[in-house]
């Protein structure tokens, strides 16, 4: 009998090498929790040719946005485990809806595996030309002087830029409405109309418009300032003391893939992504390549799922 195991054993086992020798034998569905414009969906775009490049098959970019981003995970989680469906993940639907949504109908941090991560992107505090604010502490004071008058928006509930501005409203002891939008780009063309008081972004979306002074930057929320606004303080240089949250972005598959098909999408990211001009595409946008091994990513992943409960239960929120 235990020869009869040991066969099947290894017959399993060659089976999940012949597999994972002949991946991808079909095109690679590269989930994006992003509607198409934003800079997300540009890298996500950039990644998917240079992979199908290398492949040999092609990687289509299938934009799912809404819900934070639960739509896209779950649609990877309910995938077959065999690395044809992957996914661009961010903190939104992996580490901040298990503390915030009481019914789901997967566990994102089960049903998903790590990848790798890919890359970090700096948050921008924008608001409208019209709010009569040139600072982090112009806005703290009007808001005061004004409660209950501010609102914000956000690429959806339980995003990681409406979990910010919760935040940002802790820290600071303001009050602001949310109002939530299915993406990013929605989102800011209501704040550049001045429908909308503010938001936090992305610098690599905000740019375009900040940049021909559609819309006012006023604090990066990271430790650094970024390349492409050298003139927009961090929150600390505006008096914002203790207030840093960098976005990372990663990429995830199916739970259950066979390891030799996630060792490949790994090797396959990180060779993309030390193209030069990949990474100067990225730059541009006001990223930063950050890669690893699967454990690296998912050790980070655990740490940040602690990160935003201590934060959630601190400010008491609730957001399903």
């Amino acid at each position: 009998m235990n020869r009869i195991w040991r066969r099947c054993a290894l017959f399993g086992a060659m089976l999940v090498a012949v597999s994972a020798h002949a991946y991808p034998d079909r095109p690679v569905r590269f989930l994006v929790p992003y509607p198409p414009g934003g800079s997300q969906d540009v890298i996500a775009r950039v990644l998917a040719q240079r992979l199908s490049e290398r492949f040999g098959q092609q990687v289509v970019v299938d934009n799912r946005s809404g819900a934070s981003g639960l739509i896209a995970t779950e649609a990877t989680a309910r995938a077959a485990p065999d690395g044809h469906t992957i996914m661009m993940v961010n903190a939104g639907p992996i580490t901040i809806a298990p503390h915030v949504q009481k019914k789901l109908a997967f566990d994102p941090m089960k049903d998903l595996v790590p990848v790798t991560q890919l890359y970090e992107i700096p948050s921008v505090l924008v608001v409208n030309l019209q709010l009569p604010v040139r600072s982090v502490q112009d806005l703290i004071a009007y808001a005061k002087a004004n409660p209950g008058k501010l609102n914000y928006a956000s690429p959806g509930n339980g995003s990681p830029s409406h979990l910010t501005m919760e935040f940002f409203k802790m820290h600071t002891g303001i009050q602001a409405t949310h109002i939530p939008y299915k993406g990013a780009v929605p989102a800011f063309i209501d704040i550049m109309s001045g429908q909308v008081a503010m938001i936090f972004i992305s610098a690599g979306s905000a740019q375009p418009f900040t940049s021909v002074g559609k819309a006012r930057p006023l604090a990066v929320a990271g430790r650094n300032r970024t390349s492409m606004m050298p003139d927009v303080p961090t929150m600390a240089e505006a008096g914002v003391k203790n207030f840093e949250l960098p976005v990372w972005v990663g990429a995830s598959t199916t739970a259950g893939t066979p390891r030799p098909i996630i060792d490949r999408l790994n090797r396959e990211f990180h060779a993309v992504l030390a193209q030069p001009e990949v990474k100067e595409r990225l730059a541009q946008l006001g990223s930063e390549v950050v890669v690893g091994t699967p454990e690296q990513f998912g050790a980070m992943l655990k740490e940040d799922l602690a990160r935003w409960g201590k934060l959630i239960r601190t400010a008491n929120l609730k957001l399903d």
